[in-house]
């Protein structure tokens, strides 16, 4: 008779082993990743293109800019050149490099093509002396006649090409080693850089190496990348006043690493904090009781972890907010089940708020649907942990609360008409609250924003945009045309927000105004093909404009790259030309996310309602919970407005987030048989977990978790106008015998 409850027990005890087994294996297998897709909006025309050009020419530069104590100190100081130039030969090994753009490599590649030049003009010279002495040798001329004539072959080509060559290399021979050279090739007669090579030697004593990954390079692959650059730069020997290593791959893997380092740390403080809360609201209990809600939000959430972890799909930094927010919210659903008589409403309310997480999946951004994902599995997860192991916890039989006190039906309808007042004219200003969807938000507060924004002020540019020509033959005469004019209206009408980097124009200036076929075929020949391949793709069939941009308002930049668009001459026949770049796709996002606030909103409103209908006995119950999600986002909204906070791509869909507990309180609220201090130290707890995020250093969760903790206080309140403003109902009798037998099975 005794081994069924031990069989039992070993049964049970080898069912937990293989959860933890199954859980820690999901969690050893979790990954961290802050990528720039992951704020992009997937599948977009304008991300596809970004794609496209980073599989031809690179992505975004990893920039490393060094400053000398002395002007030109870098290229012409001892032994400097030399130095730089294996720097940037290191940096073009390193595994996961598309391509080096560095001024050492430039002097070298320049040297290496007139050195080849002259010497091609040298033997076409010498051919054509060659040739003319031998035809009179042949006739039988004299030795000076022979003479004569190769002078007289040569002087039309010393006439053609002589002065050319006086003009072109006044500094001596085309030489590294040669200083007159590199100061003539670089530097105007004032000593500043010639603005065709502005985008590596930005000022005198500053140089920029680029250094572009290869396309498609993951989290990790770019943070080794960023990490080999700093080494590499660091026993590079140069002598330098100032070393900054900036980009968008630095800052991305900046957020990474303050990522990975903040998710232990919010966690432990989280779980500090829960846990001072419930030893302290829940004296007079025991231990156990006390933290069983804590142990089961806990669960749920590394449950959640794991099943990510399972499923291979990494998570952004929304793996630092789902940690606090499930305890917070999650750790309120096991003081429901022992609160409230029955456990019907609470798995329903369960449900409504997994559903009101869940429709964050109508963002257009990947980030902001992995964390309603994870935030509604993570709720479902840790009610399930609840209702298998926390049997023992069962809600106590007790005799329901008084109705509300009654209020006048003309005082009520007054203070009402306010109260949605208040709530519409948050709904009526939301268009209009600034949305922050940038890459570069997100990195707010982080050194490494910081050194971005220097290296803007010396660069004169932090992003880059690219105006493209696709066509069969980008290299013919009518493509390079079209590129002048193209750059040329681009520097005209918005030359004071927006500069050249490197232009197949700029190139290929030295071929004058008109240029044969002949010429252009020559000059591209002449160039290196280190700096071609920059602006035209390797089957000639792509030709690039590169523009620097800075960081500004995404709102003001997307009208800017707008109107850009807009002033492009029509390209050439059986040609396409758009405006591609990492600036353009995240204005892409901001116009997405700014379109989509009320879809956003109401998405979750709408999902957690159609389940409370269904779900809830009381229809009228459903109806006041949706009626407090309205009001609580109405109000957030317009405090949000009046003081003049903007929204985020992780409150932008605010009301989504307002209605888990809005809903929650109000049905609580309702139901006279769970008393109302739970109902408080539910907003208290889930207060308590967004605020666990204000200590991040990444000041977009340190926004976040402070506004949706008012927004959990606000929640609060709507419930509590909701219910108080309503009509008053008797105690429902039979739901409270009917909850008499469910007992038993909570």
């Amino acid at each position: 008779m005794r081994r069924k409850p031990v069989a039992g027990r070993v049964m049970a005890a080898v069912l937990v082993a293989v959860a933890l087994a199954a859980t820690a294996a999901g969690l050893f297998r979790l990954r961290v990743e802050t990528t720039v897709d992951s704020f992009l909006p997937h599948g977009d025309p304008a991300v596809t293109a970004l794609a496209e050009n980073a599989s031809a020419f690179g992505g975004d530069p990893i920039v490393v800019l060094l400053e000398a104590p002395q002007p030109q100190g870098l290229l012409l100081g001892d032994g400097q050149l030399p130095a730089l130039m294996r720097l940037e030969g290191n940096l073009s090994h390193l595994p996961d490099v598309a391509v080096v753009y560095g001024p050492a490599t430039i002097m070298n590649q320049i040297a290496i093509t007139s050195q080849d030049m002259l010497a091609r003009l040298s033997g076409t010279r010498d051919g054509l002396r060659a040739r003319a002495e031998g035809a009179a040798r042949e006739q039988g001329e004299s030795a000076a006649e022979v003479k004569a004539a190769g002078d007289a072959a040569t002087a039309d080509f010393d006439r053609r090409y002589g002065a050319l060559l006086v003009r072109g290399l006044p500094a001596g021979l085309p030489t590294t080693t040669n200083p007159g050279f590199v100061r003539n090739v670089i530097y105007d007669g004032a000593g500043k850089p010639r603005p065709r090579w502005h985008f590596v030697v930005p000022t005198p004593n500053g140089v920029a190496i680029l250094v572009r990954p290869r396309d498609g390079l993951d989290e990790s692959g770019t943070r080794r990348l960023v990490s080999a650059v700093g080494d590499a730069v660091g026993a590079s020997g140069l002598t330098t006043d100032r070393v900054t290593i900036t980009g968008i791959p630095v800052v991305t893997s900046a957020v990474t690493d303050e990522a990975l380092d903040e998710i232990p740390l919010i966690g432990v403080l989280a779980v500090s904090v829960l846990l001072v809360r419930f030893l302290v609201a829940g004296r007079g209990q025991s231990l156990w009781r006390r933290l069983w809600p804590l142990v089961a939000a806990l669960a749920g959430s590394l449950l959640t972890l794991a099943a990510f972890g399972w499923a291979a799909v990494p998570l952004s930094f929304g793996a630092i907010v789902l940690l606090p927010l499930l305890l917070g919210i999650g750790s309120s659903f096991p003081l429901y089940l022992s609160a409230v008589a029955g456990r019907r409403k609470v798995i329903v309310m369960a449900l409504a708020s997994a559903a009101a997480f869940g429709s964050l999946a109508v963002s257009p951004l990947p980030f902001v649907r992995e964390l309603g994902m994870a935030l509604g599995l993570g709720v479902l997860f840790t009610v399930a942990v609840t209702l298998l192991l926390g049997r023992r916890f069962r809600a106590p039989l007790r005799e329901p609360r008084d109705a509300p006190p009654g209020t006048g039906a003309g005082r009520r309808w007054t203070v009402a008409a306010c109260l949605l007042a208040l709530a519409a004219v948050g709904w009526a200003v939301l268009p209009r609250v600034d949305i922050q969807a940038s890459p570069e938000d997100v990195a707010r507060g982080l050194p490494a924003l910081e050194q971005a924004r220097y290296a803007e002020q010396v660069l004169g540019s932090s992003g880059e945009i690219t105006v493209r020509l696709r066509g069969p033959d980008t290299q013919s005469l009518e493509a390079l045309r079209w590129l002048g004019q193209a750059q040329d209206v681009v520097v005209a009408k918005f030359g004071d927000r927006v500069r050249p980097i490197i232009t197949a124009p700029d190139l290929l200036g030295f071929l004058g105004d008109s240029p044969t076929p002949e010429q252009v075929a020559s000059g591209l020949q002449l160039l290196p093909p280190y700096l071609t391949s920059a602006v035209f793709s390797g089957d000639g069939k792509q030709a690039l404009l590169t523009f620097g941009l800075k960081l500004q308002d995404l709102e003001r930049q997307g009208d800017l790259l707008g109107r850009l668009r807009q002033a492009l001459p029509p390209p050439p026949s059986g040609a396409q030309a758009d405006v591609v770049g990492l600036p353009v796709a995240v204005a892409r996002a901001y116009d997405l996310v700014s379109w989509d606030r009320y879809p956003a909103n109401l998405a979750g409103i709408a999902a957690a309602g159609v389940v409370l209908l269904c779900g809830l006995r009381h229809r009228g119950d459903a109806w006041r919970g949706v009626l407090a999600a309205v009001l609580a986002t109405g109000w957030t909204v317009a405090g949000v407005w009046v003081v003049g906070q903007g929204l985020s791509p992780l409150t932008v869909a605010l009301g989504s987030l307002a209605t888990v507990t809005a809903c929650e309180f109000t049905i609580l609220l309702i139901d006279r048989t769970c008393p109302r201090s739970v109902v408080r130290w539910a907003c208290v707890t889930s207060a308590l977990g967004y605020l666990a995020l204000v200590p991040s250093r990444i000041g977009l969760l340190r926004e976040f978790g402070l506004t949706l903790a008012i927004t959990v206080v606000v929640s609060y309140l709507a419930a509590l106008a909701c219910v108080h403003l309503g009509h008053g109902r008797e105690p429902r009798v039979r739901e409270v015998v009917r909850s008499e037998a469910e007992l038993v099975e909570v």
